[in-house]
């Protein structure tokens, strides 16, 4: 009785090859990247190679960083170098919460932009960053937080 060979061979050594080295990617950052790089695959067999391998993401614990090791944010000399957003929060007279996208120069200290809305999602982020750089052009920095916004999966597709 003969076996038919191991197609997945090469394919589990890359999910494996993934995995160490990017040790906070689960399965599906692990798909995005092999999709990424022009793999034609299905999840779900991404999913069974990934647990075949018996791979999990670490819970992690925080650490605390020391104040000497952070380092100052330099102010950017010209316009447009370097835009920095956050969100801001806010409620109307309902209670509803209100979300605002607040987008700064740091040069300038100028808004960008300011985008009200009630709620603004991944795919709802980078529809109005493209928007915004092809009114205003873009910054050769972006920088952000580490809100589930800035780097879900929708974010990452965006940037990459």
């Amino acid at each position: 009785m003969s076996h038919a060979p191991d197609r997945n061979v090469g394919l589990r050594e890359r999910i494996v090859a993934l995995a160490q080295r990017h040790r906070r990617y689960g399965v599906g950052m692990i798909y995005l990247k092999l999709r990424q790089a022009g793999e034609l695959i299905n999840y779900k067999r991404v999913e069974r190679l990934y647990r075949l391998e018996k791979l999990r993401i670490r819970r992690r614990r925080r650490k605390k960083i020391p104040v000497s090791e952070r380092q100052p944010l330099l102010r950017p000399g010209t316009a447009n170098e370097v835009w920095s957003m956050d969100f801001v929060f806010d409620r109307v007279a309902t209670g509803r919460t209100l979300k605002c996208l607040a987008i700064v120069d740091d040069a300038t200290h100028e808004a960008v932009a300011v985008v009200p809305e009630h709620t603004i999602g991944g795919d709802h982020l980078t529809r109005t960053l493209v928007v915004i750089y092809a009114q205003l052009g873009r910054p050769a920095v972006m920088r952000t937080d580490n809100g589930p916004e800035f780097t879900g999966k929708a974010m990452l597709m965006w940037a990459h």
